[in-house]
């Protein structure tokens, strides 16, 4: 059955959209942290339908909550006054950090990264972009044209200039060798040369951790160091938190915030883990910058009652069950027994991230080379133990990706990291 699939999906669909697995995966049900496949065969979910099922599979409050909402009633666009789409503004709004902050519901995080392009290039007057390398941030024409990540981004055409910044990258690159502080600083410096040879640039776009490029961050404190340079120049700072957001990384509930001390981002996105599997992506900004649109703009599927009903039902959930502490503790607990297995892998190059959101490098042994065929043998291997990881990477590079559902048990995380232990030691 499963290969009948297979082959009427590469009938109709684009040759470009990527599957895991030599032998595909139809994944038919799931609950809490597990999901099972079309042959009944059951797996412990280390993805999350790439980091978007954020609470739980099949979380009780959620299903009752669109249930109930699609029997009301499920869409009638922005034309019209819409209940739980303000109510959920006004959390997001209230938790954002932003003062007098506006919210825009769009329906992916692409789509919310380029409202956040169009609104920053408006204000400013400007096409110009600063983003960083090894940087992912969506498929459409706009995003794909400041995605800083060659196997994501399909095309050089776009509407805008487009300039990379050093510094998403700590491990790598030409600032690896110096400490923290020497890095920030060799990055700030680079910043500021960058903008001494171009014109006044809209925004810098950055994710607080690079999903797609392998779980990527800088030192604590870059993006509030490049944000005192930015806002000397009235540039804006535009945090994609779109895999970050709503307490993911344990110690925080944006990303940005490990890069607060001078203030908030001017521009927050988000999508993915909000709408837990339901289409939801946003975008958070200052009421100055939010309306400086001069023509008339809706959303017809943006903020839809369906939407919004998971959507508050989940963000309560995640709010009333403490899931970012619990990020923290067992993310904390899976980092650390995944760095004590990689101490006895030679492939291993590094073990990497915060709280449910872990990278680990390989690489060929002995070496810095990236080694895909690894990554790709590992990941078959996790699969036939049970459990399933993604994979990302940029420049050369080759990471297997966990991002569990955020409520994720310790026996769960003990027999997650079993399984992936194995799956390391056979290669």
């Amino acid at each position: 059955m499963t290969r009948d699939l297979f082959a009427r999906h590469r009938a109709v669909l684009p040759d470009w959209l990527a599957l895991y697995y030599a032998d595909p995966l139809e994944i038919t049900h799931g609950e809490g942290r597990h999901v099972w496949d079309a042959a009944g065969r059951k797996y412990l979910d280390f993805f999350g339908g790439i980091l978007t099922t954020m609470t739980a599979h099949a979380l009780p409050e959620v299903t009752k909550a669109v249930a109930e909402q699609a029997g009301r009633i499920i869409h009638s666009s922005t034309l019209y006054l819409n209940r739980p789409m303000v109510e959920l503004a006004e959390r997001v709004a209230q938790l954002s950090g932003i003062p007098d902050a506006r919210v825009f519901f769009t329906t992916s995080g692409t789509e919310a990264n380029d409202t956040a392009l169009l609104l920053a290039t408006a204000h400013r007057r400007s096409n110009t972009i600063l983003a960083m390398r090894n940087s992912y941030h969506g498929r459409s024409f706009s995003s794909v044209g400041i995605t800083g990540n060659r196997g994501w981004s399909p095309t050089s055409l776009s509407p805008l200039q487009t300039l990379y910044v050093h510094g998403g990258v700590r491990t790598r690159g030409p600032y690896a060798h110096l400490d923290d502080r020497e890095f920030i600083d060799a990055c700030v410096a680079d910043l500021e040369d960058l903008l001494g040879h171009t014109r006044a640039p809209a925004a810098l776009i950055a994710e607080p951790v690079q999903g797609v490029g392998g779980f990527t961050s800088p030192p604590d404190g870059l993006y509030a160091a490049f944000r005192e340079v930015l806002h000397e120049r009235g540039i804006l700072w535009i945090a994609d938190e779109v895999q970050t957001g709503w307490g993911r990384t344990g110690e925080h509930f944006w990303g940005w915030q490990a890069h607060g001390r001078s203030g908030p981002p001017d521009i927050v996105t988000f999508a993915k883990g909000i709408g837990n599997g339901t289409s939801i992506g946003g975008v958070i900004a200052r009421a100055e910058i939010m309306n400086c649109l001069d023509a008339n703009s809706i959303s017809t599927f943006g903020g839809t009652q369906l939407t919004m009903a998971a959507g508050l039902a989940n963000l309560n959930h995640l709010l009333e069950h403490d899931l970012q502490g619990n990020a923290r503790r067992v993310g904390g607990l899976l980092i650390e027994r995944l760095r004590a297995v990689a101490a006895q892998v030679p492939h291993v190059r590094e073990v990497r991230g915060r709280g449910l959101m872990i990278g680990v490098e390989l690489t060929r042994p002995g070496t810095d080379e990236a080694a895909p065929e690894a990554a790709s043998a590992v990941l078959e291997e996790a699969r036939a133990g049970g459990l399933l990881v993604g994979k990302g990477g940029g420049h050369s590079t080759s990471v297997l990706r966990i991002a569990p559902p955020m409520s994720l048990t310790v026996a769960e995380a003990e027999e997650g990291a079993a399984i992936l232990e194995r799956a390391l030691r056979s290669l």
